[in-house]
Formats: C-alpha cells, structure tokens, sequence
C-alpha cells in the first residue's frame, strides 16, 4: 500500500496512506445494510399509519420527507456532520480528507456526494475501477474533489524542524529519484542510524546501506556507506520539500 508524506506551507509532515478497496466496499456494505433497515422500519411504521391517520398526499410528503431525503442524502450528511465519516467508514476506521490532509469543504463533499451516481451501481460501479488503478484509490468523485479515503492508523501530522532542510540550495539536484518513495518511517530509521554513536555504528551503516540498495535496486558508486544514506535521506527530504 502506497503512502503519501506531505510537507505543508505551514511545514507540517502529514503521513497518511489511502484506504483499500477492500475496506471502502466493507464501508459500503455496512451503511446499505443500516439504510436498509431504517428504511424497512420507517416504511412499515408509516404505513400503518397511514390507514389510520393519513391522507394519500399527506403520506407521500411524509415518505419522501422522513425515508427518501435520509437515504439518497445520508453519505453528504455523515461526512459533513461527522468529519468525514459514515457509519460504515467509522466501523472501518476510515475518513476523508483532503489530498494535503486537511479537512474537505462542503463543496467538496458536495462533489463527491453528487458523483457518486458515476461512481455507484447506476453506471455499474465505474468508482471501484477508478479506485483500483488510481495511485492513491480514488473514485472519480475523488479525483474532481481532490480527496481521497485514508485508514486513520496510518494519518499522523509531525512539526517539522526547518534545520533539516538547511543543507538544500535552489540549486540541489536529488541523487536517487528512488529516495522518493520512501516512507517517514524508512526516513526515521536512516536518520537514527546516522546519529547514533555507539561501537556497533560502522556496521549498522554498512548493513542498512545493503538493505537500502536492494530494495531500491541502486548502487552508491564510490560513495562510502555513510555518504550513501546521507544522500538518499537528503533527497528523500528534497522530494518532500516539493510539496510545500
């Protein structure tokens, strides 16, 4: 699963990862079996009222008022009310955000909320696709919202401490492209290894150099391995920076 890291105007690290189709339709699934049973009660209540206090118009106002307008509405109203959660995305511990982390507008969640008749079962669930082949599994309401779907264990916001960035010119040149898709995580555990000063440091360095090259399939060429993760760490931070 891909994870996003942003760096903010406000330099702010924000770290989230997009949520799985998996979780989103296990969302879905739970918010129709709820609307299915509100609607299947309201239904039954009113009509038995009907034969007993309403009138044909009147009973048709109160339809579409009480069961109608909550039912085509519902997913608007959660996300808006329940800071981008419906039952069904609370139960999953999913949310939606926006792509830089921040909280969607209300026309954001009017966009998606209105796309979702592209991206529902009307037009054969056309959502789900655009979910799986898209980087960060977004629907088209997504897309023309610019939100996506996150797994709440992955979202963490982080103050950054501009001293990192220092070393960065207008005129630096990232090394490694790789170094992009590092993880904050990843990040952590390089910078940690560089920092640390016990008698085992040197072979630390030399072991997570190894690991760092086979996983990114690179070579540090004449690079020590000290020189080598401080490089990839360095572009990793630049990659970073491009997003402020």
């Amino acid at each position: 699963m891909s994870q996003t890291n942003i760096i903010t105007g406000q330099y702010v690290r924000i770290s989230q990862s997009p949520a799985s189709i998996i979780l989103r339709i296990a969302a879905w699934i739970i918010d129709i079996v709820i609307l299915t049973i509100y609607s299947t009660g309201v239904t039954y209540i009113i009509s038995n009222a009907r034969n007993v206090f309403l009138e044909k118009d009147l009973f048709l106002f109160v339809f579409l008022l009480v069961i109608f307008f909550p039912v085509i509405s519902y997913q608007l109203l959660c996300e808006v009310f329940f800071n981008g959660q419906s039952i069904g995305k609370r139960v999953m511990k999913i949310r939606v955000v926006k792509k830089d982390g921040s909280v969607p507008t209300l026309g954001d969640y009017v966009m998606r909320w209105l796309l979702f008749i592209v991206d529902g079962p009307i037009m054969g669930c056309l959502g789900v696709l655009f979910i799986i082949i898209s980087k960060n599994n977004q629907r088209l309401g997504d897309m023309a919202a610019g939100t996506m779907v996150i797994k709440l264990n992955s979202y963490s916001r982080n103050r950054v401490s501009l001293t990192e960035f220092g070393y960065v010119s207008k005129n630096y040149r990232p090394y490694f492209p790789q170094a992009a898709d590092l993880t904050l995580k990843q990040a952590d555990v390089i910078k940690r290894c560089l920092q640390s000063e016990n008698q085992q440091r040197i072979t630390r360095i030399s072991r997570l150099a190894q690991k760092v090259r086979t996983v990114f399939g690179v070579s540090n060429g004449r690079m020590s391995d000290e020189q080598f993760l401080r490089t990839i760490l360095h572009d990793f931070q630049y990659y970073a920076l491009e997003e402020v």
